[in-house]
């Protein structure tokens, strides 16, 4: 399970700050309040009495307004708030792969993918209904008939485990960069379904990184004679491109079910994550096959946990930099968390630095950053 270039089971989450969520649940129970109490002496006013009735509200309010605000505890959109999340982000994200990466190395555990995504989807869902109680109010949830999400679950589902079963038969450095594929599939499939148009110099973009992720494939997957080097088998390069054709689709069909059914990117999840789980009971007694449970030693059963709060992580830190940060810094963050991942892999694969697969590396991510200033360029130019 990755995060958008390495979390691919958990969209991104659309965010409010928590302390605009709190003041509008906090303000209708004080209006009422003071609408009960000053109810009679408005049965008895004039036109000029209601007038001078309402600009008395209206103070009424300013100053209810200007008492909440310094009452409440300061934002947490400044530079240490926005800092931290940023660096929780950044750490459950490497950690997530790696620890699943470790996970699925356990040839007992290997086979057994619907039941990990199963839970991560259970954790997932805990952790929204946690930030939708009351006390928190992070966001309101608003259900959706199960009809209506289930084949959005489904699609959640592939989107989880096709790229679990490519991490577990190739490196991560490969895994890592095939997800920059993410990217041109997603613009493929927004063009031949939406007409969505790219501007030119981010098509030009796109070329490169996509050839990188190709010499990448090739030499990565090449058979070697020094066994302390990982290597990716053909079925990893399968579950790869399969992974991402499905990530691509779950992507844009995210887009349309928020647009059909008027829902934020998280009041969604906080549907779909249980279906999705819900589903994948049904399919794994028939497909995964389970481990002796004496036999998996007891670092690997806190590898799942510590898997599940990394996704939590992820999810809670996404929805602050989300909605505390701009695009520009959304990008930089993502395109960190893949250099670093990349790097961390290489490093971990035994790989020589003269190896010929690191062009690619460096083509595809050469490729996917001038592909993301393009945008940025663009979306500035529109926007003006």
């Amino acid at each position: 399970m990755s995060s958008s270039h390495s979390h691919p089971g958990l969209g991104a989450l659309a965010a409010t700050p928590r302390t605009s969520s709190r003041a509008s649940n906090e303000r209708p129970s004080s209006h009422d309040g003071r609408d009960s109490d000053q109810m009679s002496p408005r049965n008895h006013v004039g036109s000029g009495g209601m007038r001078r009735q309402n600009e008395l509200e209206e103070a009424l309010q300013e100053k209810d307004t200007d008492e909440r605000s310094i009452r409440e505890p300061p934002s947490q959109s400044g530079i240490f708030w926005v800092s931290f999340w940023i660096i929780v982000n950044t750490v459950a994200t490497i950690g997530i792969v790696f620890t699943n990466k470790a996970i699925f190395s356990d040839p007992s555990l290997k086979l057994a993918q619907l039941t990990f995504a199963s839970f991560h989807f259970f954790m997932t869902w805990l952790l929204l209904y946690t930030l939708s109680r009351p006390r928190l109010a992070y966001f309101v949830p608003r259900r959706t008939t199960i009809r209506e999400v289930i084949p959005l679950a489904i699609a959640m589902s592939l989107n989880v485990i096709l790229p679990n079963l490519s991490l577990a038969y190739s490196s991560i450095t490969f895994y890592q960069v095939a997800r920059i594929l993410l990217t041109p599939t997603v613009a493929t499939m927004d063009f031949f379904l939406y007409n969505t148009q790219l501007p030119l110099n981010a098509v030009m973009a796109l070329i490169p990184a996509c050839v990188g992720v190709g010499v990448v494939s090739y030499y990565d997957s090449l058979p070697t004679d020094d066994a302390s080097v990982m290597t990716t088998s053909s079925m990893g390069v399968f579950f790869a491109f399969s992974g991402i054709f499905a990530s691509s689709l779950y992507t844009v069909w995210i887009k349309s079910y928020q647009r059909k059914l008027q829902i934020s990117s998280m009041q969604l999840l906080f549907n779909q994550a249980p279906v999705s789980s819900f589903l994948l009971l049904y399919a794994i007694p028939f497909i995964d096959t389970f481990p002796t449970f004496s036999s998996v030693p007891l670092n690997r059963w806190l590898m799942i946990l510590m898997s599940g709060m990394f996704a939590a992580l992820i999810n809670l830190s996404q929805f602050f930099i989300i909605g505390q940060t701009g695009p520009v810094s959304s990008t930089v963050v993502g395109h960190l968390k893949t250099c670093l991942i990349v790097a961390l892999g290489w490093i971990a694969s035994g790989r020589s630095v003269g190896d010929k697969s690191i062009l690619g590396v460096l083509i595809a991510i050469g490729g996917i950053i001038s592909y993301s200033v393009a945008m940025l360029r663009h979306t500035n130019r529109v926007s003006k």
